[in-house]
């Protein structure tokens, strides 16, 4: 295995990603059906706590780790940055074993005070604690290889965790639904178990694989006074504390919107069953596609983190700032024509995917938050490699307060409705972007580059065009919603991509970072001379 480059690693952990989400799509199509919807709600009573968990006993515990081991490497203190990996792994060790057992413990205690209102939930609870053990001693490993900037361990792992996950809890549900619902969930909810354990020996199997490298590198390194395994301890709290902080922020507001939202559509005058339908609109359609469509820009964070702290490390800041320019016009290539693309297609989307037409309102709204959301996503990985963790989590409460300001006002005015819930997660995600611009712009010296995103804009204005044209010519041909609606998302990355290299906004250099198909690419957008040097 070879160090990657930020943009590699960040494709490399696109595309995991990608192939992640297909197949929980699979698998929550399966599982529903065999579930049905009470199996399924009790499988969902049990996730919420199991995640919640994981975030205290792990989360931000990878990112922390990342950072460190690429200061250490960037100094070439290799033996540090396995002082670092040995510290930290026994550090989550114990805290996955703690987890585990006040889970399997606190399951029964949860359902005895009725926390969990249905008793049957208890098993799937139970069925999910081993699972603590293995994901947290994983998420040692991960953050390891991510600070040495290997992104393919990590991704092949996510992939492996996935599939044996699912074929996991598929047949364990359909073996155990013969007993009744609650084993089938329990089964369905083991599967996390399983799967974090083969994506744990994935994750070992790399690293007994590096190993001699690296021990020639330990043998041959200059002297480098290292770091006592208390400060190390101590570093990694104070990193990854904020990080755990911030993820324990997304379920914290996304239960500030189910408390809010429905009951400020019912005083703007729809009924409880209107309101929950709206609601599900909202946050079971249009956010999940936002999601989605912000893969690439989640994955370029995750890259960036060790990137930027190796040359912070080195104290060099012209590769800093590069590294954050090419990262924010990649991304700003991504965003904007996804959002003009959602934007123009949102209710063809809502029927093709959900079968209704109704979420498209929602989607249309939501897709502004695409562009924002990945400018926020990116300069938290900035940030955070500059060791500066704490900025992005202030941010994120501010923008919640605004968030939870404009939805309460917005939500309950009639003309607006679901529209203002849109509208005021949109806020949210501008005001923690804005905020982390300014922050951005104060250690690095970065400004956006207009000129690049003007040539993003054009072509995606192009592309929009494209897109209304193709769509209503498909549809007025065959009346057939999802054969127009993927007619026209192919015609419309077609003209993106096109407009982009004839304008120069892609360039040989951007393509040379694509794993694989890159260098391809290249040969042949040079054979038909859309190729710019």
């Amino acid at each position: 295995m070879s160090k990657d480059t930020f943009i590699k690693g960040a494709m490399i952990l696109t595309v995991a990603g990608f192939v992640v989400k297909i197949i929980g799509s699979v698998n929550r199509i399966l599982l529903s059906r065999l579930l049905g919807g009470e199996g399924t709600g009790l499988y969902q009573m049990a996730y919420p706590i199991y995640l919640l968990a994981l975030s205290i006993s792990s989360a931000g515990i990878p990112v922390a780790i990342s950072i460190i081991v690429a200061e250490k490497l960037a100094r070439r203190d290799y033996r540090g940055a396995r002082h670092v990996f040995h510290i930290s792994l026994s550090m989550l060790a114990a805290t996955g074993a703690l987890f585990t057992f006040l889970l399997y413990i606190g399951a029964g205690w949860l359902v005895e005070h009725q926390f969990i209102r249905d008793p049957r939930a208890y098993y799937a609870i139970a069925a999910l604690a081993p699972a603590i053990f293995f994901v947290t001693i994983l998420s040692s490993y991960r953050g390891y290889f991510q600070g040495m900037q290997m992104m393919t361990p990590t991704a092949v792992s996510q992939i492996v965790e996935q599939l044996i996950r699912v074929v996991t809890m598929i047949t364990l549900a359909y073996l155990l639904i013969p007993r009744g619902l609650e084993y089938a969930a329990a089964g369905a909810s083991f599967g996390a178990g399983p799967g974090a354990a083969a994506g744990l020996l994935v994750l070992i199997y790399y690293y007994w694989r590096q190993r001699p490298t690296f021990a020639l590198q330990m043998a041959n390194q200059p002297p480098v006074r290292q770091e006592s395994s208390w400060s190390i301890i101590s570093r990694i709290v104070k990193l990854a504390l904020p990080v755990s902080l911030a993820n324990i922020m997304l379920p914290v507001v996304a239960n500030i919107d189910l408390l809010i939202v429905p009951a400020r559509l019912e005083a703007a005058g729809y009924t409880v069953e209107q309101a929950t339908e709206l609601f599900g609109y909202l946050t079971g359609m249009a956010v999940p596609l936002i999601n989605l469509a912000t893969i690439l820009t989640a994955s370029l964070a995750a890259s960036l983190v060790p990137a930027v702290s190796e040359a912070f490390t080195l104290g060099n800041r012209q590769q800093i700032y590069q590294r954050v320019a090419t990262a924010m016009r990649i991304a700003n290539l991504i965003t904007i024509p996804s959002f003009v693309g959602m934007w123009l297609l949102a209710t063809p989307i809502s029927q093709m995917l959900y079968g209704t037409a109704n979420a498209g309102p929602s989607i249309a709204i939501m897709s502004l938050g695409i562009f924002v959301l990945g400018l926020h996503q990116v300069t938290t990985g900035v940030l955070q490699g500059l060791g500066h963790t704490a900025i992005p989590v202030m941010n994120m409460i501010l923008s919640a307060g605004v968030k939870v300001i404009m939805s309460w006002v917005l939500t309950a005015m009639p003309a607006l409705g679901i529209a203002g819930a849109a509208w005021a997660t949109n806020a949210d995600f501008a005001v923690a972007a804005l905020l982390n611009m300014y922050f951005v712009r104060r250690y690095v010296g970065f400004v956006l580059d207009w000129k690049a995103t003007l040539k993003a804009l054009l072509a995606a204005g192009l592309m929009g065009g494209a897109v209304l044209l193709s769509y209503h010519s498909v549809m007025s041909q065959t009346l057939h919603n999802s054969l127009a609606t993927l007619a026209a998302i192919l015609v419309g990355g077609v003209v993106y991509g096109v407009v982009l290299l004839l304008t120069g906004g892609v360039t040989e250099r951007d393509l040379s970072g694509v794993p694989r198909i890159g260098s391809k690419l290249i040969k042949i957008l040079r054979l038909i001379g859309l190729m710019k040097r």
